[in-house]
Parts: structure tokens; C-alpha cells; sequence
């Protein structure tokens, strides 16, 4: 089974990843939030890996827009109760590879942390 891109087809840092996974002859798949939201499951297994505070974008437009009270207090629940309401709160690209035996995880993308993770 191939690697999974998950992200937004128009975020340029997605573009940026997908180039560059073509670029070195990586085999993925990609899932596209806005057109199939995100799974839950999937969600809690990257939080569980990452921690919240990586995988929630904080920086980005979806998050800035929320309300204050949204932002405030927040804990892995509350920010994955946001995550799976808006996924463009989400960082992006997430690249997964094997979940089922806690293969590649990355959140985001950078061109040494690929090169150096999956070595292509």
C-alpha cells in the first residue's frame, strides 16, 4: 500500500510535497480534505504520535478565524473536536506511510526531513 498524502490541493506547501515526492519517485496516495474530510481515527493515531500542538495549524487563516473561545484552553479533545470540524485547521501536508505498523509520520514539509526520513 502506498504512503498517504492528506492535505488541500491549492496549499502551496502541499504542492511544494507532492512535487517533490514525484520529484524522487515516491508512490502515494492523496486525500483531499475539503473533497473527503478527515477520519477520526486517523486523526487521534497522529495526534497520539505527533501531539496536538503539531498537527493542529495554528497558524493558518482556519484557526485565526475562529472564535476566541474556540482558541482558548485548549487540550488534545477540544483541539481535535476543531480538527475534525474544520479540516484546514490541520497541518499540512500530513504524509503517512504503514499506519498499521507505525511506519512515516511527518506533519508539514520540509525537503531535508523527507530526503532524511524516507530516503528515497
Amino acid at each position: 500500500m502506498p504512503a498517504t498524502v492528506y492535505g488541500i490541493p491549492n496549499c502551496d506547501t502541499v504542492k511544494k510535497a507532492r512535487t517533490w515526492l514525484a520529484e524522487h519517485g515516491v508512490d502515494y496516495a492523496f486525500h483531499d480534505y475539503k473533497k473527503q474530510g478527515v477520519d477520526e481515527v486517523a486523526l487521534r493515531r497522529w495526534v497520539d504520535r505527533l501531539g496536538w500542538e503539531v498537527v493542529l495549524n495554528r497558524a493558518g487563516q482556519t484557526f485565526r478565524a475562529l472564535p476566541e473561545g474556540d482558541k482558548t484552553d485548549l487540550d488534545a479533545e477540544k483541539a481535535i473536536a476543531i480538527m475534525l470540524a474544520k479540516p484546514s485547521a490541520i497541518k499540512r501536508p500530513i504524509f503517512e506511510s504503514a499506519p498499521e505498523k507505525d511506519g512515516v509520520l511527518l506533519a508539514g514539509f520540509k525537503p531535508d526531513t523527507y530526503l532524511a526520513v524516507l530516503k528515497p
